[in-house]
């Protein structure tokens, strides 16, 4: 036999839903900025000169700090916390190696420098052909960030499209700016006020 709900049932059920979407929709809102100001940082990283202000990992903070347990990356996939906390702390530490190794680096050029000085001997020679390790660390660690910010990038893309796809949300309400390429899952919309980027509607896959 078929269960019948009653009004209250409908009514509680819809009620969810509209919590639901408003959460998804918050949540969509959240991650957009978070998309667009890591990719600013990408494209900083490589030299290009953005005016773009947003401070992504001020958001997240602020939403952890204030217990809100309905937005994207606690609420819909608690794994993107987790994820984003280990790429800043990954990052931080490539910062912190490279800054070890430029300090390493200018000591010895410098004890060279001075063992040249008072033993007559030219070991400033050797000290300076470890100069172009200098640039081989900075290119390595500026390779390494670059690939951390287009991954933790992709990530909320993901994550948006999974949002939009699951709670019937139009992507054109949720347009970003994107300052690097090379992503999968979005595409480009030309509108009065500039171009922005757009995530990909799964359903249709």
């Amino acid at each position: 036999m078929e269960n019948i709900k009653d009004s209250v049932e409908v009514a509680l059920e819809l009620d969810e839903k509209s919590v639901y979407s408003h959460i998804a929709h918050e949540s969509a809102e959240d991650i957009i900025r978070i998309i667009s100001s890591l990719d600013a940082e990408r494209a900083k990283l490589r030299g290009e000169v953005i005016y773009y202000t947003d401070d992504w990992d001020a958001l997240i903070r602020e939403r952890m700090a204030k217990g809100k347990r309905h937005t994207a990356f606690d609420f819909y996939n608690p794994a993107l916390l987790d994820i984003w906390e280990e790429k800043v702390k990954l990052g931080k530490k490539l910062k912190r190696l490279e800054r070890l190794s430029y300090a390493v680096l200018g000591t010895v050029v410098g004890l060279t420098g001075l063992a040249t000085v008072l033993m007559g001997t030219p070991f400033i020679l050797l000290g300076l052909a470890i100069l172009p390790l200098a640039v081989a660390v900075r290119d390595r660690v500026k390779s390494s960030l670059d690939l951390l910010y287009y991954e933790l990038t992709q990530f909320f893309i993901d994550e948006l499209r999974a949002i939009v796809t699951k709670h019937g949300l139009t992507p054109e309400k949720y347009k970003f700016k994107l300052f690097t390429g090379g992503y999968f899952g979005v595409e480009t919309k030309r509108t009065p006020s500039g171009i922005f980027a757009v995530v990909e509607d799964k359903s249709g896959e």
